[in-house]
């Protein structure tokens, strides 16, 4: 292992800003969990943290030669993302009458469909592209690393945002409960639905 332990300590200060920095990530994780409990937000974070996973990963083996050919791809995924949220959002604001229980949740259109929505919305989040792309080698020599060194960034870029995005779901799970009655829920899931689709408006434009 070539990593200093200042090295590592200071890559996981970034990262907490970077997870500390508002954006479409955020607003996506609130609305699910304002809608469905930590049942239907859990997912959108592990997506999100596997997509951190595949970015420091390119960041490592070469992104710039990797986003010179899948630019297009990475355009596209941000209209797919889009189609996504809106497409929550939508079925929220239509089941807002819907009386939802802590056994049978709301996760519109369901857990697979949080992941990937998670997975594709980091995957074209310019600021996750930007912060790998470009300040991961301000961090590390990458032409130098170990095996074991890959390891250890790759492990910090998943466990540090998922955690704060656990937590912020484990919070807003709370926060649920505790307007936890039919006409508290119906206008959480209306409001939940417009975050959705604002996330799904703002993704193309960023």
């Amino acid at each position: 292992m070539t990593l200093w332990f200042w090295d590592v300590l200071l890559y996981a200060g970034a990262l907490l800003v970077l997870f500390l920095t508002p954006g479409p990530v955020w607003v996506g994780l609130i609305a699910r969990s304002l809608s469905g409990g930590f049942q239907s937000a859990w997912p959108l974070a592990l997506g999100v943290a596997v997509g951190d996973v595949l970015w420091s990963l390119l960041a490592i083996f070469g992104v710039t030669w990797i986003l010179s050919i899948y630019g297009t791809f990475i355009e596209a995924l941000k209209w797919v993302a889009s189609g996504m949220f809106l497409t929550m959002g939508l079925l929220l604001i239509y089941n807002a009458k819907k009386i939802i229980n802590i056994d049978k949740r709301l996760t519109s259109p369901g857990m697979l469909a949080g992941f990937i929505a998670g997975l594709i919305v980091i995957l074209g989040n310019p600021k996750a592209i930007l912060f790998y792309a470009g300040m991961l080698p301000g961090f590390f020599d990458l032409t130098k690393l170990t095996a074991v060194d890959i390891a250890v960034i790759v492990t910090l870029s998943m466990v540090v945002p998922l955690f704060g995005n656990l937590v912020m779901a484990v919070f807003m799970d709370k926060l649920r409960k505790l307007l936890a009655n039919p006409n508290s829920l119906k206008l959480m899931n209306k409001l939940s639905g417009i975050l959705l689709i604002g996330v799904g408006l703002i993704i193309p434009l960023t």
